[in-house]
């Protein structure tokens, strides 16, 4: 039997794409939406059984105030977090806030629904992986942890920053050429090669991976640089 569910993300294109993929499989998607600073007011709305949760900034303060108030304004509802692999602190905060599972951003179909179905039954959904990082991480705590964002930032020109941060906006290439006031034929190029240099094969991924590593956070002050640049010298 299908779950009831709402799929709430900060950005749209990821909330949508997995939203059709959950339909696919039988489940019944109340609504699809972003930002998930919304997700309270919306699931207080409709009642899913179960809500899908996605932040791509687990570590910041106030990321998980909606799961707390969800879970006061509706109990029953289970809360599953999709975000990037968090600290022990990240972790520890979600199921603080009253989330029944923590899964990666980037797990698959299959993980999610897992997932979903547990914590529709009243258990917890945590991948062991998860656990064993976040345990073995206090033990041995990282003294500098690796920036993936700004590493893979610094490989991308800022046109092709632009080009990331409107294709996870949910932006086609007609749309990232009129915006851009380049070519259809120029933006396709420029899509290419923001997948070909993140090493990912689809627009989709590219997004997931921009926002399970905080790049597009890091990306979106590049972005409107760029085009402010494209207002006052269009066609450059």
């Amino acid at each position: 039997m299908g779950v009831r569910l709402t799929v709430v993300d900060d950005h749209r294109l990821l909330a949508e794409a997995l939203a059709s993929a959950l339909k696919l499989r039988g489940h019944r998607v109340l609504a699809a939406a972003a930002p998930a600073a919304g997700a309270a007011e919306l699931v207080i709305a409709r009642a899913p059984e179960v809500c899908l949760l996605g932040t791509a900034t687990p570590a910041e303060p106030g990321a998980f105030d909606p799961v707390a108030r969800i879970k006061r304004e509706r109990p029953q509802v289970a809360v599953v977090v999709l975000g990037p692999v968090p600290s022990p602190r990240g972790i520890a905060a979600a199921f603080a806030a009253g989330a029944s599972g923590y899964v990666r951003h980037d797990e698959r179909i299959e993980g999610v629904e897992r997932a979903m179905t547990k914590a529709r039954a009243g258990e917890t959904a945590v991948a062991p992986g998860l656990l064993q990082g976040a345990f073995a991480e206090l033990l041995d705590p990282a003294a500098e942890p690796d920036d993936e964002g700004r590493r893979l930032l610094e490989m991308l020109t800022p046109r092709e920053v632009e080009v990331l941060v409107r294709v996870a906006e949910g932006e086609d290439t007609r749309l990232i050429a009129a915006g851009m006031g380049i070519a259809p034929s120029t933006a396709r190029t420029h899509v290419q090669r923001v997948l070909m240099k993140l090493g990912v094969g689809s627009r989709l991924e590219a997004a997931a991976l921009a926002a399970r590593t905080g790049l597009l956070d890091q990306a979106a002050p590049v972005a409107r640089l760029t085009r402010l640049s494209h207002e006052q010298a269009p066609g450059l």
